[in-house]
């Protein structure tokens, strides 16, 4: 946990900022405190303890700004260290645009970091025995086997241009390696600043993940990972990952190209942020400012589906990324970024507002949601009501344009007819544009995996080009 005497030094780095000579300053504490168990193969592979803790000190001199960190936290070397900083930050060109929020905007309801309740106190009284206990007893040789997986979906028949050899039974394969690793922390974010602002976020993580491959009979391996993460211990399930990533593997064999064309994508929650993300870069100020985004004039526009709607919500108690307050101090808030497809804001910092001469909101999207649209609640009510299609499992590369929204992404996942998977599919691309591609969403699910910070559901969208 945060101690007494570590507020005491981060408040005291303002004062000797402003003795130094700095006009204002902020300064921000960062403590991580991280266990991590390692396995390879069934076996403990590492044991990692670790503590990493840190002061980011943002001064205000004379019409200029800097900002440095160090991890020498005694007072003297702070001292040492601050009178350099500001002397350095003399040396640089004025920037008459940076300055500090005002103070009516920062976080006030951020007294002691348990507001979000999200930091367990049962994360201190787990013993190392009980972090090998988690992850040996959920590798993958210990949770699964073949008989654990449900029978596979076998392939509809194809017309004479599609047909290939059948895949091959589910059970058909044999567990080649496996890495696991299990993961504890508690972090703690401590920011003060010469206006008044006092602000203390505070978490806990526990998490596991596993990576497997598996070969075939006829030696082609394949791998599939998958991961779980809760706050509270209470919420944590490693249980599940072994399983999840041992399908994903399994579910590979034997996979077909599929002929280029337009098809119905469906996008799995697991990586549907892939299509988000170029959404919330075109909405930040900077990215505005320096003419690299292809949203510029978007704000109270309809350049969405009508009935889309994309929120931001940090203050959902008890879920996992929450933030009551931005690196600055501000205030987090829930509230729509897109409203029935409109555009209602962009992420404008207090630099950036100034510089641009505009309000300033929030400094970038704390934990977005894209809310239910369409018809289907999970993955599969939407691959039914696609019919036929090609879902999406993981991007392999690619990029997107930020200036313009083109994109072409390498993908692998697998065809589906009827709303069933007949076969997978690997090295295709999609290509086209954000703007274009989001004009034609069919779908947006319920199903966003809760210990994401971005709450991203699987989607489905129509006409979308495929090659291969």
């Amino acid at each position: 946990m945060l101690e007494k005497d570590e507020k005491i030094l981060t408040r005291e780095c303002l004062k000797m900022a402003l003795e130094a000579g700095a006009s204002k300053a902020r300064a921000s504490l960062s403590k991580n405190t991280m266990n991590i168990v390692a396995t390879l193969d069934g076996e403990v592979d590492k044991i990692t303890a670790c503590l990493d803790r840190s002061i980011n000190v943002n001064l205000f001199v004379d019409g200029r700004y800097g900002t440095f960190s160090t991890n020498k936290l005694d007072a003297d070397s702070l001292r040492s260290f601050i009178v350099r900083a500001v002397e350095t930050t003399r040396m640089l060109a004025p920037d008459p645009c940076r300055d500090l929020p005002e103070p009516s905007r920062t976080a006030k309801d951020a007294v002691d970091g348990s507001e979000l309740g999200i930091c367990d106190p049962a994360w201190r009284s787990i013993t190392p025995e009980q972090r090998i206990a988690f992850a040996l007893d959920n590798c993958c040789g210990r949770t699964c086997s073949s008989a654990s997986l449900p029978p596979r979906t076998r392939p509809a028949q194809q017309s004479s241009s599609e047909e290939h050899v059948l895949p091959q039974p589910k059970n058909n394969w044999k567990l080649i390696s496996e890495e696991g690793e299990y993961s504890d922390s508690e972090y703690w974010n401590y920011v003060v600043d010469t206006q008044g602002t006092e602000v203390l976020h505070a978490e806990t993580s526990f998490e596991f993940f596993t990576e497997l491959t598996i070969q075939d009979s006829r030696g082609r391996k394949y791998s599939g990972g998958w991961w779980e993460a809760a706050p509270l211990l209470k919420d944590f399930h490693p249980e599940k990952v072994a399983p999840a990533a041992l399908e994903e593997a399994v579910m590979q064999i034997g996979p077909r190209r599929c002929r280029s064309g337009k098809y119905r994508a469906v996008i799995d929650s697991e990586v549907s942020q892939k299509v988000l993300n170029p959404i919330l870069n075109a909405l930040n100020a900077f990215n505005i400012q320096q003419k690299n985004s292809f949203l510029t004039d978007a704000l109270g526009k309809q350049v969405f589906p009508a009935g889309l709607d994309i929120m931001d919500m940090p203050r959902i108690p008890g879920e996992a990324c929450g933030k009551m307050f931005d690196s600055e101090g501000v205030a987090t808030a829930n509230h729509y970024i897109v409203k029935d497809g409109v555009v209602q804001e962009f992420f404008v910092n207090t630099y950036m507002a100034n510089k641009l001469g505009v309000a300033p909101t929030i400094e970038d999207a704390m934990r977005p949601v894209i809310c239910r649209f369409g018809n289907g609640v999970s993955r599969q009510d939407i691959m039914k009501t696609c019919g036929d299609g090609i879902l999406i499992t993981d991007f392999c590369g690619g990029n997107s344009n930020p200036a313009t929204g083109d994109f072409s992404y390498a993908i692998q996942g697998y065809r589906f007819k009827d709303g069933k998977i007949v076969h997978p599919v690997r090295e295709m691309l999609i290509t086209g544009n954000i703007l274009d591609l989001w004009s034609r969403l069919l779908a947006a699910g319920d199903d966003a995996r809760r210990c994401r910070a971005k709450l991203t559901p699987t989607l489905a969208f129509d006409q979308v080009d495929f090659s291969g």
